[in-house]
């Protein structure tokens, strides 16, 4: 028995006064039990989907036509407000795509969870507070008790991701609709997730809407696949027949341009991915930085701490050691990968280096320049030749400002460029990011999360930057943009000489586009070589334990990805007094290090 039947769902939005359809007649069921994914690129539909089951559109800007069935409810585009109030929580639960947008700022990530425990479940305040804490130990969430009472902004892109995971499974619902619910996850809590995922199912029954752009996490949880085209459905079945024979030419470009870790074994440059059409000229190798150029950048001993308040005078009762004696180095057309679990102080120390944060210790050079002692006029100079891609992109950009005013503001404020200058320079970086120019008069929340993405990687290069920190740039891309992001920043990198220090827990994408990795476990570099020793020899048991982690898309091998086991999960959490123990690199090969353990 179908727990969800979809029949002839049309959505339509308001524009300019006439009514433009987003979704066409589109029809699929879930069964107790079943995960059905649907994938598809950026604007083809997927979470407008999504919303238009759960009745989160605006109304009198959408319109909703078809029927959506749920087992035991009948239509819920029939159901009165009030009672649809009911559904959302208890019987269908929803990941929202974008984790920061959809917490609460001002409310602790805890008392969040609980809210819902006690409006759809009648816990008391203990109850509930107990079943919350053991929600974020199921999505292993570091210090959980602490962590409860700690708002958003003060946890990584991929620990909000958990809580909003645990949020949606707190009341067991009957169908779970999860919006890239793994995008900002790093490999092994991935798969957690998705064990956790499969449990409940077998526990309770439950269905699940699984929205995503990553064939290799299709492959791992799906029973059928949705392939959905700028609001068609293209192609449905069974999960093995689509990758193994797809009847439609989309369907075959996606599976295409599915980065596969393995892929450039024996290949010491990155390369670029073929383009859509499969030229295989495409995908010639990337450029070789030149071993005898100056470092461009060079950390040595970086040291980024935050302390712990408590008690009534605030006094440190404890202090994260985010970053701990990270040293790397960079040079001019170089790529350095930065990879591990969400926490492990990937994000701060790209921060670090743009002196977003402050570091405790340690000494930054780039381009000659003693970054650690530039005044704030000096970091400003800096920061222009020195840029962010942020990992949360509706959060960097500024929600009143069109995505053309946001592109071209770093220009007018460093004086860059002027009146039509930055108007060309606008529409060039759209089109580098393959965004029509007339996307530049739109606003931030008119666009899909993949398509904010690439807003903010335009943003990045309008200043023709030596250095870019890229922090998860292409997590929330669909495969195909992906490949053509990767691609565009090959190509610039080749043409211009520029650096990148690539944050990602995609390590199949890290493959493609690094010369060297760093794996980093809990604030510390544990490893740090070439790329292809570090991947396809890794010597570090964390490395290897990444590597055996990663997705592949194949459903022949669904379930066998081991997930992290409850005493494996540790945390950068130590007490004020606690001093890092004295450890070395060690060598292992041609520019190949190991810290011993």
């Amino acid at each position: 028995m179908s727990v969800l039947s979809v029949e002839g769902l049309t959505v339509s939005f308001r524009s300019e006064g006439a009514w433009a359809s987003v979704v066409r007649d589109l029809s699929f069921e879930i069964g107790g039990g079943e995960t059905v994914a649907v994938v598809g690129e950026s604007g083809s539909g997927k979470s407008v989907t999504a919303l238009s089951i759960m009745r989160l559109l605006q109304e009198g800007v959408s319109k909703i036509e078809g029927k959506v069935m749920l087992e035991g409810r009948g239509d819920l585009l029939a159901l009165p407000d009030e009672t649809m109030r009911d559904v959302r929580g208890a019987e269908i639960g929803m990941i929202f795509q974008e984790p920061m947008t959809s917490l609460n700022p001002v409310m602790t990530a805890g008392f969040q969870v609980v809210e819902a425990l006690r409006r759809h479940r009648g816990m008391d305040r203990a109850a509930a507070r107990a079943e919350a804490l053991r929600l974020f130990d199921l999505v292993r969430i570091p210090d959980a008790k602490r962590r409860l009472d700690q708002h958003p902004h003060t946890f990584s892109g991929g620990m909000r991701q958990r809580v909003m995971i645990a949020m949606a499974m707190a009341c067991r619902p009957k169908l779970l609709i999860a919006d890239e619910p793994t995008t900002a996850l790093d490999v092994t809590i991935q798969a957690q997730i998705l064990e956790l995922i499969r449990e409940l199912q077998a526990d309770t029954g439950m269905a699940v809407m699984f929205i995503t752009h990553d064939m290799g996490v299709v492959a791992e949880i799906a029973d059928r696949v949705v392939v959905m085209l700028r609001g068609d459905k293209v192609e449905d079945g069974p999960a093995a027949e689509i990758f193994a024979a797809p009847r439609v030419a989309y369907t075959r470009m996606l599976l295409s341009a599915v980065p596969k870790l393995g892929s450039l074994d024996g290949s010491a440059t990155p390369r670029r991915f073929p383009d859509l059409k499969g030229d295989p000229d495409s995908a010639d190798p990337a450029n070789e930085p030149d071993l005898r150029a100056d470092e461009i950048l060079a950390v040595d001993g970086l040291v980024t701490r935050f302390d712990i308040r408590g008690g009534v005078f605030g006094r440190p009762v404890g202090r994260v050691h985010a970053v701990e004696n990270v040293s790397f180095s960079v040079r001019a057309g170089e790529t350095l990968a930065l990879v591990g679990e969400s926490g492990c102080g990937k994000s701060t120390t790209g921060r670090s280096i743009l002196r977003l944060i402050e570091p405790r210790a340690g000494a930054i050079r780039f381009d000659g320049r003693d970054v650690m002692a530039a005044t704030p006029t000096e970091m400003r100079d800096v920061r222009r030749q020195m840029q962010m891609i942020f990992q949360d992109p509706y959060g960097s950009l500024n929600p009143r400002k069109t995505v053309g005013s946001a592109i071209g503001e770093p220009l007018r404020v460093h004086g860059v460029a002027h009146g039509e200058e930055v108007e060309a320079k606008v529409v060039a970086m759209l089109d580098r990011v393959g965004l029509p120019p007339e996307h530049a008069l739109r606003f931030p929340h008119e666009f899909s999360g993949g398509q904010r993405q690439r807003v903010c990687i335009a943003r990045s290069l309008a200043l023709d930057p030596k250095l870019i920190v890229a922090d998860e740039s292409v997590s929330a891309l669909d495969a195909s943009v992906k490949a053509q992001v990767v691609n565009l920043m090959l190509d610039l990198q080749k043409d211009l000489g520029l650096a990148y220090i690539f944050i990602s827990h995609d390590i199949a994408v890290v493959e493609r586009i690094s010369h060297r990795v760093a794996v980093m476990l809990l604030g510390e570099i544990v490893e740090i070589g070439p790329r292809d020793a570090v991947l396809a020899n890794p010597r570090h048991p964390y490395t290897q334990k990444l590597i055996s982690a990663v997705p592949v898309p194949d459903p022949a091998r669904k379930g066998t990805r081991r997930p992290l086991l409850a005493d494996e999960i540790a945390s950068a959490v130590r007490p004020v007094d606690w001093t890092p123990p004295e450890r070395r690199m060690v060598e292992v090969g041609p520019d190949h290090f190991v810290m011993e353990s």
